[in-house]
């Protein structure tokens, strides 16, 4: 009688990993650049929005604002210093990241993303060396798949 082992497909993070390039450097450097550019625009537009909603406000006020009309002004402006608080946080952030760019070491190794996938698990197997799964990749091509597939 044959008795079939039993196995279980479970799903494991794994790891990507950056062999640093030339090409590799370029293509983040210009990257994070976008991302800055980005946030850039979304904060003039959140000046103009915050200077347009206060302007509609106090055309439609009687002059001088009373103290209502003065408390919504103040609450947008709150609003509009709040979000441009957290984009300057967010640029601050992709500048020091491009700073960390820049200076990597060629062919040095960097985590770039993790992402999930499945595995098949039988009886007698290693479950944390099966966990344990890295891919390399050299400007977008795998070069090498480590760990117990």
């Amino acid at each position: 009688m044959d008795v079939s082992k039993s196995q279980l497909l479970l799903k494991r993070g794994v790891n990507v990993k950056a062999i640093v390039t030339t090409l590799w450097k370029e293509e983040v450097q210009q990257q994070l650049q976008t991302q800055i550019n980005q946030l850039d625009q979304q904060l003039q537009q959140l000046d103009m929005e915050g200077q347009r909603a206060i302007s509609a406000i106090q055309k439609q006020s009687v002059q001088p604002p009373g103290p209502q009309t003065q408390q919504q002004i103040d609450n947008i402006q709150i609003q509009v210093n709040q979000k441009k608080s957290e984009f300057l946080e967010q640029k601050n952030q992709l500048l020091q990241n491009l700073q960390q760019v820049q200076f990597l070491e060629l062919d040095q190794e960097v985590n770039q993303f993790q992402m999930e996938g499945f595995f098949k698990v039988e009886t007698g197997d290693n479950l944390i060396s099966k966990m344990q799964v890295e891919v390399v990749l050299r400007d977008g091509i795998v070069e090498e798949i480590r760990g117990d597939i």
